[in-house]
């Protein structure tokens, strides 16, 4: 029996889970990640495909890296006060 929480092209998967490269959509906000002896890093910062090159979103600046998975960027929830 096949698990329905995941789909045949691997686009479904689950949250947290590294995908390969070759299927980094663009101009979305990604988090890029590369081999380490423990697993796949993380870079610290959400990143962009535009022609061909990876940016730092939050500092629009190129990143001279060649990552090997991606996941989607999830936001950590806002630490400053709302007021009422």
């Amino acid at each position: 029996m096949s698990d329905p929480d995941k789909s045949h092209s691997g686009l479904s998967s689950g949250p947290g889970e590294w995908l390969p490269i070759q299927l980094a959509p663009d101009d979305c906000d990604l988090e890029l990640g590369q081999p380490h002896k423990t697993g796949i890093l993380p870079l610290s910062f959400p990143c962009r495909r535009r022609a061909g090159v990876w940016f730092n979103v939050w500092a629009d600046e190129a990143v001279l890296i060649s990552p090997s998975h991606w996941r989607i960027w999830r936001r950590e929830p806002s630490r400053t006060n709302t007021h009422i």
